[in-house]
């Protein structure tokens, strides 16, 4: 019997995605699904969205919460990484404290001052799992979607005894299903290669019947002005591929918009976007939890993520290509060796299996190797126990650096420290630093 553990299964919305797909495949009908959350009421709530999608599904899982990592963890084949580390609270802190400085951010989970000490805080808790895996699983496959993805990734396979890591994100497929219906071809007839890094891969290739989609997709645009007031779309007029994160998260990871009022109008951009994004998904949760009480019907809805897939296709041999954040050895020629990168993967039942695709175009290297910059010196933070390197991480980062001056910067991170408090590594905890 496969087994499949959820760590953080309290993001309950996302777990009944998962579980609709995962369930949904009769090989996996029977698995058994182990549930962990640190919050006894979200773990309660899992495990009744997890037992109701199951009879939706006329599946027969064996469910079981566990208030207890270690005790889910024994014997899984496939760990699904979906924590967030301080919650909402945290979230509000990311956004509140750079915003006093003058610094805007939309999403504030990938790069920039948000993901940093996203990163910071979250890494404590991977050592947790993958200590906890080399222990009572060493053979399982970890998928995270955990935040952000790029640091994660990077963290789980530099500093831990995790064997087997990917990393999963949905926005390559959706970038080109959106490509699809923007040029008018079923997205089921459209062949694409994408790379780069999480959040800022880019669209290689967009074909149908062997014809390039991009000269389609440039009269589109040019029909109509409003596509042009999207981020992504003048990045991609400027760099000849279009990026494949939405124009929210894109906007934050480049120094060209941010700090610019007539370009945040321009390009309608979301200043604290996220902040109304974790209001309703705490929201959400309420409603699937109130409704499972009263014995409502809660729905019950294919994802169309990665994880189910890379399940199904590990379990029957069924090959898959995915997109996969993986470890850059050979993949990308022109981004750093060793950073986390984002690539079409074979699965099938001998795992996850990256494909190398050669040199980005080197306008595109170039932007990644901007925010693989910011990677490596929070990585390297948390695994040299360097303080100083989380300023540097803030000071190579595109838009803090655009808006910032470097004693605002220094003084910030202290302010995030101090904020942050208990969350982060005690070596890091210093403030003061000059």
């Amino acid at each position: 019997m496969t087994k499949i553990v959820f760590v953080g299964a309290g993001s309950v919305v996302f777990t009944q995605a998962l579980l609709a797909d995962l369930l949904g495949f009769p090989e996996l009908a029977d698995a058994e699904i182990a549930l962990h959350d640190i919050d006894p009421e979200r773990l309660e709530v899992a495990a009744a969205a997890a037992a109701r999608i199951a009879e939706s599904r006329s599946a027969r899982p064996r469910i079981s919460a566990h208030p207890d990592r270690r005790a889910a963890l024994e014997g899984a084949d496939f760990v699904i990484n979906m924590i967030q580390v301080g919650g909402h609270a945290s979230t509000l802190t990311d956004f509140e404290i750079p915003a006093r400085y003058g610094l805007r951010q939309t999403i504030a989970d990938t790069i920039g001052v948000g993901g940093v000490f996203r990163a910071l805080r979250t890494f404590p808790v991977l050592d947790g799992i993958a200590a906890d895996m080399a222990e009572v699983c060493p053979d399982a496959w970890l998928l995270n979607y955990t935040n952000p993805m790029a640091m994660n990734v990077w963290y789980l396979s530099a500093a831990t005894p995790v064997r087997n890591v990917v990393g999963l994100c949905h926005s390559v497929y959706w970038t080109t299903r959106g490509l699809a219906d923007l040029v008018g071809v079923p997205h089921e007839e459209v062949s694409y290669t994408a790379a780069g890094v999480n959040h800022q891969a880019w669209v290689l290739r967009l074909e149908h019947d062997g014809a390039d989609l991009y000269p389609r997709l440039d009269e589109a645009i040019e029909r109509d002005p409003e596509l042009r007031r999207r981020v992504r779309v003048e990045m991609y007029r400027r760099l000849g591929y279009y990026p494949t994160e939405t124009s929210e998260h894109s906007a934050e990871y480049v120094p060209w918009f941010m700090r610019h009022d007539e370009e945040l109008r321009r390009l309608r951009v979301p200043v604290g976007e996220y902040i109304k994004v974790s209001e309703e998904n705490l929201s959400e949760y309420a409603t699937t939890r109130d409704n499972l009480a009263a014995g409502r019907p809660i729905p019950v809805e294919g994802s169309m993520e990665y994880a189910p897939q890379i399940i199904h296709s590990m379990v029957t041999g069924t090959p898959r290509v995915v997109y996969g954040n993986v470890m850059n050895h050979g993949l990308i020629g022109n981004l750093p060796q060793g950073c986390a990168v984002e690539v079409p993967c074979l699965v099938d039942a001998q795992g996850v299996q990256p494909t190398a695709v050669g040199d980005l175009p080197v306008q595109c290297a170039a932007l990644n190797r901007s925010f693989v910059n910011v990677g490596e010196l929070t990585v390297r933070a948390a695994m040299e126990g360097r303080p100083d390197h989380i300023r540097h991480a803030v000071m190579a980062d595109p838009n803090a650096a655009a808006t910032l001056t470097l004693d605002e910067i220094w003084r910030l991170c202290d302010d995030m420290v101090k904020a942050h408090g208990d969350l982060l590594p005690e070596p890091l905890r210093a403030t003061g630093l000059r």
